[in-house]
């Protein structure tokens, strides 16, 4: 029986299989080197240019020592030293309005795009009482000093900076590089008068900001009540990190939204008080990003990804896993076809086939790196159904049965761009479609006898075994 012509027909199919799977994998590794490649571009302009961004502050702070005398020792060894305690005391805004917006730029590197974004933030800052900047005592009769108090900005990459300005009242303060923080030192700040330290009156600040960063922008909501407007001409925003927008609406021309978010929703200011990581807008090699951090140990904040929705390495890494379904129907089709009309197609035949459905995968992913996704997979799909249309046609005797088969293809590359389009519902709709393909070949083969494909004839059709006639009496002649 394993010599019988269908089994060896089955076992060239299933060598053809994995010489198509083979060839698949290397078409599968090409698009992952076109997708590292794009992460390396990414990473190249954040280098050149800013990284993710992240927006903290503006707070005060005051660097303070407490000094004090100990005795120890006893005898010959006593003596006095000087123990040292180092902290620092900071004021959180009680109000914090930021409004933002931001205008796309991108940048290129080859072939690969990355986007960029130009900020343009307005903030504003009221502190209440500044009975926080008082340093207390922890020992009796120690001394006390404290720097200058400092307000700061914190940005996630400096080099991101175009302009500043910074006014308190009616005067503007002068800026410089540092924020002076142990922990969050990449920013700018200003220094201020030792008159302002535990004012009970409060005071309120200004600042324009004008920032550059890629691809993602954070902000930390500092204030007892943060307000933050943005607003951007980018059509595909994802909001992301520990709060979503209060309102936002996305439009095919930009979107906008807004975040309002009260201390007792965030535990912001007490993580930014206690040096915790910010987590988000940084990239790895900044003073913000924690190797491996959990989201207990970061801080407070949210995002915003300005994300290209149309990224065709993306896509076509998605595409290229429906390749091993779109061989198997294929085949099916064709076996249909061989099946109900007693043709004969040999395996090269199966082989080429099969090599030009492998090869629309390796056409979309080049096209698209020099045309619309759209446009490249209407190339690549016509192509490769003009193609097996033709080659159907001679393979199977005939334009009325390589038509359908070029038909039947066309209809699966369209499923298959629907399902790219598709993100929440891909699931189900793939699901359904190879539903009615299974349902279709079912139904196509209902009549089909395969012991008798099996063994080579038409077996004997079952019958119905005869009904015992009683004999009739025998008659003696006399």
């Amino acid at each position: 029986m394993l010599k019988h012509p269908l089994f060896i027909k089955l076992a060239a199919l299933l060598a053809i299989t994995v010489l198509l799977l083979f060839g698949l994998g290397l078409i599968e590794d090409v698009v992952r080197d076109r997708l590292r490649y794009r992460s390396i571009t990414a990473q190249s302009v954040a280098e050149s240019l800013a990284g993710p961004q992240t927006m903290m502050g503006p707070m005060i702070h005051s660097a303070c020592v407490e000094s004090w005398d100990e005795e120890v020792g006893k005898g010959d060894e006593h003596r006095m030293v000087e123990k040292r305690r180092e902290f620092i005391l900071t004021a959180m805004p009680e109000q914090l309005k930021l409004t933002t917006g931001a205008a796309m730029e991108e940048r290129a590197r080859g072939l690969h795009k990355v986007n960029t974004y130009n900020l343009k933030a307005n903030v504003t800052a009221q502190w209440g009482s500044l009975a926080s900047l008082l340093p207390q005592s922890s020992m009796k009769n120690s001394r006390m000093h404290c720097g200058a108090p400092i307000v700061m900005m914190a940005v996630g990459d400096a080099r991101g900076i175009r302009t500043a300005q910074f006014t308190m009242g009616s005067q503007t303060l002068a800026l410089k590089p540092g924020t002076f923080h142990p922990t969050y030192s990449r920013g700018l700040h200003a220094v201020l008068p030792e008159s302002v330290r535990g004012k009970a009156d409060g005071l309120t600040a200004t600042l324009d900001l004008e920032l550059v960063g890629t691809e993602r922008l954070a902000i930390v909501p500092l204030g007892g009540n943060t307000e933050v407007l943005m607003t951007s001409s980018w059509p595909h925003p994802s909001f992301a990190g520990r709060f979503l927008p209060s309102e936002r609406e996305v439009k095919k021309t930009g979107f906008s939204a807004q975040w309002r978010l009260s201390s007792l929703a965030t535990t912001a200011q007490a993580d930014i008080a206690n040096g915790k990581r910010i987590c988000l807008g940084a990239d790895e090699g900044s003073d913000y990003a924690h190797s491996g951090a959990t989201p207990g140990d970061c801080a407070d904040s949210f995002s915003v990804a300005f994300i290209d929705p149309v990224n065709p390495y993306s896509l076509s890494d998605r595409a290229t896993k429906y390749c091993v379904l779109f061989i198997a129907l294929t085949f099916v089709a064709v076996g249909l076809f061989e099946l109900m009309q007693k043709l004969r197609v040999h395996p090269v035949q199966y082989l080429l086939v099969g090599s030009a459905l492998c090869s629309f995968f390796l056409l979309l992913v080049s096209l698209s790196e020099h045309l619309p996704f759209g446009i490249s997979y209407a190339v690549a799909a016509s192509a490769c159904v003009l193609l097996l249309a033709y080659y159907a046609s001679h393979m199977l005797g005939g334009l009325t049965r390589g038509v359908p088969l070029g038909a039947g293809i066309a209809l699966l590359y369209g499923l298959l761009y629907v399902l790219l389009q598709l993100e929440q519902t891909a699931l189900v709709v793939g699901a359904i479609a190879l539903f009615l393909v299974l349902a279709a070949v079912m139904v196509l083969t209902r009549k089909v006898n395969w012991y008798g494909l099996a063994s080579g004839g038409t077996p004997p059709r079952a019958t119905t075994p005869p009904v015992q006639r009683p004999a009739a009496p025998r008659t003696e002649a006399a």
